[in-house]
């Protein structure tokens, strides 16, 4: 079973990411993006960011219960939350500037989420990761990309500009598709680099 203080940090974790997402719900109640036959739960089921971190409320929440995940499926975890963060303060934060509660809530979903776990795994997780893992990794970001874009051409709801085939066209959406599975490739080959660093 894990030890106390990993299951404390795992709970913690796991609070923040469900904190965060309770408090998304009734902000996107009165989104003005929000379409107005839409649920709210369901147009926040459309972002990768909502998905991620109920994953991590879900898997950190089974840690602090005693649950023990391999390794593969912590390092994916780390992986898929600390691309939310990346992909939003490097190119989409600028898109808006929330105030009061939805900021809170924008930095619990995109900032100290994706921290917490990236330090419960740099502290207590299985860093013991492979090359091997890395396309089991790279599943749910492409079954993501599916989703969404299917979900786009069915309902014109793109969750995010770069998946916009409405406005940027098939061709581009494809490439920018494309960019984004390297780029999480990318991001887990220096996770694999850093989990070795951190077993010497």
């Amino acid at each position: 079973m894990p030890s106390y203080p990993s299951r404390a940090l795992a709970a913690l974790t796991a609070a923040t990411a469900l904190a965060a997402i309770a408090l998304q719900l009734p902000l996107a109640a009165t989104a003005p993006g929000r379409p107005p036959d839409t649920a709210a739960w369901w147009w926040l089921a459309g972002y990768f960011t909502i998905l991620t971190n109920g994953a991590v409320a879900l898997l950190m929440g089974a840690t602090a219960l005693g649950v023990r995940l391999s390794a593969r499926l912590q390092g994916g975890l780390v992986l898929s939350i600390l691309m939310v963060g990346l992909v939003y303060h490097a190119l989409l934060a600028r898109l808006w500037a929330p105030e009061g509660l939805a900021w809170w809530t924008d930095q619990a979903l995109h900032t100290a989420t994706p921290l917490l776990t990236l330090a419960w795994w740099l502290t207590f997780g299985d860093r013991r990761v492979t090359i091997r893992d890395l396309p089991s990794w790279l599943i749910w970001p492409a079954l993501y990309a599916v989703y969404a874009l299917v979900r786009g051409a069915l309902t014109s709801f793109w969750p995010y500009p770069f998946l916009d085939a409405d406005t940027l066209g098939w061709p581009q959406v494809a490439l920018n598709v494309a960019g984004m599975v390297l780029a999480f490739a990318a991001l887990g080959l220096c996770l694999i680099a850093l989990a070795r660093a951190s077993l010497r």
